[in-house]
């Protein structure tokens, strides 16, 4: 029998059915689901689509948060070989009509009103979508009369009682399952067009489990059941899914979710991970929270803090020297700042058990890897995309070069186009190819096989990857200098007071910027100084905002080569948001939206010579 991720769950339950699976809050109180609760599941939501006529290769979405829901759905949809589409939640209207309709989804779960409104809104326009399961009945089951929709106890109970009239009939499906059969439809970011579903087969995630998971792609040593990880961000993305079904599925690692995006530092706290998945955007947020913490404690604390911080600089950077690994001096140093501050702050931060953190999907500022290192936290910087399944790099456990994204992983071919600098990667994770859409998987996968990242790098000691931009960001100056803007950008948003750095200057003769503020720091700043601000945009333009903004540009431009410093910027009148096409449902800033939504910032900052 071919092994998938149904398959791992079934033989977990039969081995360990008493163990628990995933936790989950209700009512505040956090809930256990064991191994033989989680198949019992899967078994019921396989047997429910078997009883609507799904059948091997048809689509199943799932609209919805981080909940166990989402894993039963997974898992059963992958039992009775159908394919899995998972959508953003904050995927807006036109997002949620072109998913459901490209990837000519049957099924729907959705979480709640907000989710089946969208549904409801395109459902004339979606042939294929039969029937629209909700999880969460308030403000819909009294009030709604579709004929599609059914409810998640409905949808259960309708699976139970195909169990009982076609006992095994889940079995069946999952013993014919095929490596090539497609597992999942995993949809890009959509920076430069509608977004793509890339086909992910049972092979690909088979062999993502065998080089992350299995074998140790990032721990060292590999996962076990012993280890507790939060989920908290989208389902969707393909990195979640590593982190959260494939862990869980392939190992037993213990998945707790988190009640939600704003409450993921209380729950951190809670749970107290030992494997924890972060995308910059979180750690710089961490980051920008200790700030505020510090920034409002008595004298003596500050003090404190201050030498403390030094101290765990200087750690953070030896470290970055070392690959990861302590010298005596660092240890000892370690071994008094845990006493006088990091032990309580890791506590504080949830971070106290983690002994392996990631961060992955952008490229981050080395000042916050650093202060994550400096304070006893092991990060390490991972790369992978959806199209190679996330295996690519990685940066393990004593092999770690601050400013690249490691090592490639066992079995997996890595070059750089001598022309054009663009990463390729080849091995059995590379995807099956993009849904219906041919033209596009030509482009991305040649005819030897290997896979087309967009990325641009290079080797770092002939072993690392150290990744510069995305090929269609490259700026080109109107001197024929070629500029990476990402770097720039992620050296401005290490600053606490910054959010959002988009760099302009394609075919220009000098560098500007649009920069977002952070809204929580730069607010606590203004207060303490007694600067009075009513919205965003007010503060955003008050001159003292402006002139600390400015001090950070300073800072940054010390750091580059002439032509690469910023020489004039603007603050975006807003914060950047899905819903307004002004971000990806992964948080990147589609680049030319920006620059053609606030076309007159960036004509103000060239109209006249520098």
């Amino acid at each position: 029998m071919t092994t998938t991720i149904a398959t791992r769950v079934r033989d977990r339950a039969a081995a360990l059915p008493d163990r628990v699976a995933m936790r989950e809050k209700d009512l505040g109180i956090w809930q256990e689901v064991t191994w033989a609760d989680y198949w019992d599941r899967v078994l019921d939501v396989g047997h429910a689509l078997l009883s609507l006529g799904v059948e091997a290769g048809d689509r199943v979405a799932i609209h919805s948060e981080n909940r166990r829901e989402w894993l039963f759905t997974d898992v059963g949809t992958v039992a009775v070989r159908a394919v899995t589409v998972g959508l953003y939640p904050t995927n807006p209207v036109p997002e949620v009509r072109h998913l459901l309709a490209d990837s000519g989804a049957r099924v729907l779960i959705a979480e709640d009103q907000e989710q089946v409104d969208k549904a409801l809104a395109v459902a004339a326009e979606l042939p294929e979508l039969t029937t629209i399961v909700y999880l969460e009945p308030r403000g819909i089951a009294r009030r709604y009369t579709d004929p599609r929709l059914l409810s998640w106890p409905a949808f259960l109970e309708r699976g139970r009682a195909h169990r009982r009239a076609h006992p095994g009939a889940v079995e069946a499906r999952m013993a014919a399952a095929r490596p090539d059969d497609v597992a999942t439809l995993v949809y890009t970011s959509g920076t430069t067009g509608p977004p793509k579903g890339a086909m992910l087969t049972v092979a690909n995630v088979e062999f993502a489990i065998s080089v992350l998971v299995e074998g140790g792609g990032f721990t060292d040593p590999p996962p076990t059941d012993r280890d507790v990880t939060l989920s908290y961000l989208p389902l969707c993305h393909v990195a979640e899914r590593v982190f959260t079904v494939w862990f869980n599925a392939a190992v037993g690692v213990q998945v707790n979710f988190a009640e939600s995006i704003d409450t993921v530092q209380q729950n951190l706290r809670e749970v107290q991970p030992t494997i924890l998945f972060g995308v910059p955007r979180i750690w710089e947020k961490v980051l920008a929270g200790v700030t505020i913490r510090m920034a409002n404690a008595t004298p003596l604390k500050r003090a404190n803090h201050r030498l403390w911080m030094a101290v765990a600089g200087r750690i953070g950077r030896t470290l970055v020297r070392t690959g990861g690994v302590h010298t005596p001096a660092t240890r000892a140093l370690s071994a008094v700042g845990s006493v006088f501050m990091y032990r309580a702050l890791r506590d504080r931060l949830g971070l106290r058990l983690v002994r392996y953190a990631a961060s992955g999907a952008a490229p981050i500022a080395p000042d916050v890897l650093e202060f994550f290192m400096g304070i006893g936290v092991p990060m390490h910087e991972v790369y992978g995309m959806t199209e190679n399944s996330a295996v690519a790099t990685a940066n393990r456990p004593g092999r770690i070069r601050l400013g690249t994204v490691g090592e490639p992983h066992p079995g997996v071919e890595l070059r750089i186009d001598d022309a054009t600098g663009e990463i390729l990667t080849r091995h059995p994770g590379t995807f099956a190819g993009y849904w219906n859409n041919p033209a596009a998987t030509a482009r991305t996968v040649d005819a030897d096989g290997w896979l087309h990242t967009g990325d641009v790098g290079e080797w770092v000691d002939g072993t690392h990857v150290r990744i510069t931009d995305r090929l269609k960001d490259i700026i080109i100056t109107s001197g024929g200098k070629n500029i990476a803007p990402s770097e720039i950008e992620n050296a401005l948003k290490a600053s606490p007071y910054i959010k959002e750095a988009v760099v302009v200057g394609d075919r220009r003769n000098y560098l500007t910027a649009l920069i977002g503020i952070e809204l929580d720091t730069v607010g606590d700043w203004a207060q303490r100084r007694r600067i009075a601000y009513t919205t965003y945009r007010d503060l955003s333009e008050r001159p003292e905002v402006v002139a600390l903004v400015q001090a950070e540009v300073d800072r940054v431009n010390e750091r580059f080569a002439k032509v690469e410093a910023i020489r004039r910027f603007r603050m975006l009148p807003k914060e950047l948001d899905h819903e307004d096409g002004e971000l990806t449902a992964t948080q990147k800033v589609k680049r030319a939206a920006i620059q053609d939504m606030f076309a007159d910032l960036v004509d103000d900052m060239y109209a006249r010579a520098a």
